[in-house]
């Protein structure tokens, strides 16, 4: 009769859920095979089968345990998608790039504390100074037209704004503007939940800073 090596500890479970349940299967069948072959003139001492059970118990505990946790991810994140989907058709306001396809875009001017004057720059997509305009020394809404440096309107695009803020001949800072934009989109990634803006434009969900009813516009 072949000797079988007493089940004294519990198989190492694996970080995944697939390995766990197959150390489970494997744990059961070993148990069951010590069981039909041990010696009957020397049977395994009860304490041990008690001990040995109590970890199959443990091990099916944990089994069970990672799918209900499974489960529960699952139905989070679907709770989540749930909760964004209000936010589409609603404005945005991030300090992603800004999509100017001819019609005004609010953005949000931050000047630094004792500028004098504040500078408005639009970078195109290549990072190219498209336009450079004053505006209001004032932390405020502002109404970006689009307008080059001669005043014509700028190609239809992204672009990404950056306010100076100057005291006389001294800049100050370059600071990013942030701008409301309308989302048509929430995708759940690896990465979390992005929004995809008007034109394009994706930002992640923790980078948005204030949402707002979408203009009538």
């Amino acid at each position: 009769m072949t000797a079988i090596t007493p089940l004294g500890t519990a198989p190492k479970t694996a970080r995944t859920g697939g390995g766990i349940t197959s150390d489970f299967t494997t744990f059961l069948k070993m148990l069951t095979t010590q069981m039909q072959n041990q010696d009957p003139l020397n049977p395994i001492d009860s304490t041990d089968y008690a001990a040995q059970l109590a970890t199959f118990s443990g091990v099916e505990q944990q089994v069970r345990t990672n799918s209900l946790l499974a489960d529960l991810g699952t139905q989070f994140g679907l709770m989540g998608m749930a909760q964004l989907a209000g936010w589409v058709g609603q404005e945005a306001r991030s300090a992603g790039p800004v999509w100017m396809g001819g019609a005004p875009v609010s953005v949000q001017i931050e000047p630094a504390k004792g500028a004098t004057r504040a500078v408005l720059v639009a970078r195109d997509a290549a990072g190219n100074i498209a336009a450079r305009e004053e505006v209001p020394v004032t932390s405020s809404a502002y109404q970006w037209l689009g307008g080059d440096m001669a005043g014509n309107p700028l190609p239809a695009g992204p672009y990404r704004l950056t306010v100076e803020s100057w005291n006389g001949d001294k800049q100050l800072t370059t600071t990013p503007v942030q701008s409301y934009a309308r989302i048509t989109e929430a995708r759940n990634g690896p990465d979390g939940v992005t929004l995809l803006l008007q034109g394009g434009i994706s930002v992640k969900a923790t980078e948005v800073t204030a949402l707002r009813a979408a203009s009538s516009g």
